[in-house]
């Protein structure tokens, strides 16, 4: 396991890139790619580079409460879904912090509404990091 860290299938995240925090994040091996649930995506550009606003209710408890956020595009993918249909997708880069650990991740823009979490943690954020016991959830929360 080599200084890899234990997390539970559900963790708290903070991107804090995007201020976002206190994230119940979903971890799913099962999953290659990490997603965000945001509404009302709207692409433009940015110095003649590719950028995305869009909205996002921060605390799933609260869904009045919403917060419009911007990122630079990194790429445009199709993915498959859980529902196995293709879907396009945004890909934005931003640091995630769970417990003391801090890295870059990539997160694909999507409608999760219909999931029960905001974020879904996929194996590429978890690689070389991570090791996660679905038996457990958050292990690394206060």
């Amino acid at each position: 396991m080599n200084n890899k860290q234990l997390v539970g299938a559900l963790e708290l995240c903070d991107l804090p890139h995007l201020t976002l925090n206190k994230i119940e994040t979903r971890v799913d091996t099962g999953a290659a790619t990490s997603s965000l649930h945001v509404d009302n995506i709207v692409e433009f550009k940015k110095q003649k580079e590719k950028w995305v606003r869009f909205d996002i209710h921060p605390d799933t408890h609260v869904v009045n409460q919403v917060v419009q956020r911007e990122a630079k595009v990194k790429s445009v993918r199709k993915v498959k879904s859980s529902n196995a249909t293709h879907q396009r997708r945004l890909v934005i880069e931003t640091d995630i912090l769970i417990a003391d650990m801090q890295w870059c991740i990539e997160l694909t823009l999507t409608d999760r509404s219909e999931m029960k979490y905001l974020m879904l943690l996929g194996r590429e954020a978890m690689s070389g990091r991570l090791v996660v016991d679905p038996e457990h959830e958050f292990l690394l929360s206060d």
